[in-house]
């Protein structure tokens, strides 16, 4: 509870001797049903969205620095992935999505079998500061 004890002596507070200030506690359960309400709103908004991503899986250091891609790439972009390259999907109109390290685990992972190769995947995308990033929910082969 909140008490005003203003202009009340030191040696004369007590709990009992205060009064008890209504606009304080409209002011204090106001602000708690505010912040109530916006943690509500935001619980589970998911700020991605969903999307289906179809395109080849390269190793970024090659892809970005000289378009290393394809079938005559794929033993170096196996190399830099397990020398810790991340690994990404670049889509047919060149869209590059990085994968989210999602529950702390590597995102090369899911990826590594799918190196050069084409792949299907669904999950969410997000974009932040100007790069494309996805939270792989499926991954398959694609033609």
């Amino acid at each position: 509870m909140i008490y005003s004890c203003i202009n009340i002596p030191y040696f004369s507070r007590a709990a009992f001797a205060c009064s008890y200030n209504k606009n304080a506690m409209k002011r204090l359960l106001f602000s708690t049903l505010a912040i109530g309400l916006v943690a509500f709103a935001h619980e589970g908004h998911e700020h991605g969205h969903p999307v289906t991503v179809t395109g080849e899986v390269v190793d970024t250091g090659c892809y970005v620095s000289h378009d290393g891609k394809g079938a005559k790439h794929a033993a170096c972009a196996e190399a830099c992935a397990k020398n810790g390259i991340p690994l990404a999907i670049v889509d047919d109109a060149g869209k590059l999505y990085l994968p989210l390290g999602l529950e702390h685990k590597n995102p090369n992972t899911k990826l590594m079998p799918f190196v050069a190769k084409r792949v299907k995947v669904t999950g969410s995308e997000f974009d932040k500061g100007g790069l494309a990033t996805i939270a792989i929910q499926t991954i398959e082969p694609a033609p």
